[in-house]
Formats: structure tokens, C-alpha cells, sequence
């Protein structure tokens, strides 16, 4: 699909029955993950509408992964889910894209069907960054980190940190009232696992359940971790 300005941003989609899954990716990460791929599988397994996708600058999408930011990717998600589906929607976010999937279902209370985090990284712009790491970010307009996850170094931009910080929500409480399903290991060194009760408290919704994994990681990709994550999709799809 072609935004506006031209860029064009990848999507897999898969028709079938509604509410449709939308699996957000995290930071540097793409469709082709395994949590991503399993979730589509499972979809297609039992008949249900699915949409994966990648923000512009990342995976298949073109576009300059340090020209995006929050907000943009935001509106990508939005656009995609728009121009396959239109109609309710239940975003799964993994990290960065567990805050996305918020955002996205702030903007759309009335098509979200429910949300699932899965080691949900709101306000990380917030809690994320040192005082070192923010003077580098204000001097220099970037921050380049060793990422364990590849060669690649970790770049955070100062527009998507801003982004981030406009888009703070855990300080407030969140208007959803959808069921809300949260997955969080309890070794995770990325984000910690009381962010998932800081969010879960955030929430308006009375119909939220916090899954904590004791020895899981940030990732959460061991077949255990994304049988448990299928599990809570089905749970939240027989609620609804």
C-alpha cells in the first residue's frame, strides 16, 4: 500500500472471520518474526482474518527506519488496518509494538475489539533512557547502542524519542474498555515486568488478566512462550 507521500509499506493479510488479528511488531523488528508468524499460522488455522505489517523503514516497507517515529508508525498501522479490513480489530503488540497497539486502539475505541501485549513497552522513552543517553540525544539527534539481537547498532533518533515522550501514557488512565490480555517475562532486561502491573492498573477496563512468566526474557519466542501467547489469543476471542 502507498501512504500519501509515496513510501510504500509491506503487509501480509489473510481474509477470514472478524474481529481480525494485527500483529505490531517491536522496535527493529519485522513481520518475518517468529511470534509474528506463528500468530498468522494460528489464524489461519481456525479461520480467523490476520494482518501483519511493517512500519515504514522497517522490513519490507520502504521508506528510512531513522526517519520514523511513534507517532508515524502509529499512523502506518492505522492506514494498513484501514485499507484491508475497516472493521474490529484486535492488535498484538510485542514491546514497542505493545505500546503501538494502545495507541492505535486509543485512536479507534470504537473498532477495538480487545488488545494483547506481549511484554508491552509503554512510556519507554520515559523510563527507557538515562541521563547520559538523553544529553547525547539532545546533542547530537541520535543514539547509537550495541543491540544483542544483531550487528546492526541500536539507533534511537531524537524525533522518535520525542514522539515517544508526547505519547507517554501510564501517568493517566488509559479510556479502553476492551478486554486486554498481557504477557511479561520476569527476566525480561529490557522491560521490566512491573511495567505490565503499572499498565494493567492504568487501564479502564475491568475485564484485564496479567500473564507473568517467571524465567522468560524479553523476547518471549521459546515454543512454551508463543504456545502460551496463542493460548491468550484464543481465551480473548471466546470472550468476545
Amino acid at each position: 500500500m502507498s501512504r500519501p507521500d509515496g513510501v510504500r509499506l509491506a503487509y501480509r493479510f489473510v481474509d477470514g472471520n472478524a474481529p481480525i488479528l494485527v500483529f505490531l511488531p517491536g522496535y527493529m523488528s519485522d513481520m518475518e518474526g517468529g511470534k509474528a508468524q506463528a500468530v498468522l499460522a494460528h489464524a489461519r488455522a481456525i479461520g480467523q482474518a490476520c494482518l501483519l505489517l511493517d512500519y515504514s523503514g522497517c522490513g519490507a516497507s520502504e521508506g528510512a527506519f531513522a526517519d520514523g517515529t511513534l507517532a508515524i508508525w502509529r499512523d502506518d498501522a492505522l492506514s494498513l488496518i484501514d485499507h484491508v479490513w475497516g472493521k474490529r480489530f484486535v492488535p498484538i503488540g510485542s514491546s514497542m509494538g505493545g505500546w503501538l497497539a494502545l495507541l492505535v486502539a486509543l485512536t479507534r475505541p470504537a473498532q477495538v475489539a480487545g488488545l494483547v501485549g506481549i511484554a508491552a513497552a509503554p512510556d519507554y522513552t520515559e523510563w527507557g533512557f538515562d541521563a547520559g543517553q538523553k544529553i547525547i540525544l539532545a546533542r547530537d539527534g541520535r543514539l547509537l547502542e550495541p543491540s544483542e539481537y544483531g550487528d546492526e547498532p541500536y539507533l534511537t533518533t531524537l524525533a522518535f524519542w520525542q514522539s515517544g515522550q508526547d505519547n507517554r501514557l501510564l501517568d493517566a488512565p488509559i479510556p479502553l474498555d476492551c478486554p486486554v490480555r498481557l504477557l511479561h517475562g520476569q527476566n525480561d532486561n529490557v522491560v521490566p515486568w512491573d511495567v505490565a502491573t503499572r499498565l494493567a492498573g492504568a487501564l479502564r477496563s475491568s475485564d484485564v488478566q496479567t500473564l507473568l512468566i517467571k524465567d522468560g526474557d524479553h523476547r518471549l519466542s521459546r515454543e512454551g512462550d508463543i504456545a502460551r501467547l496463542i493460548v491468550l489469543v484464543d481465551g480473548l476471542l471466546e470472550s468476545l
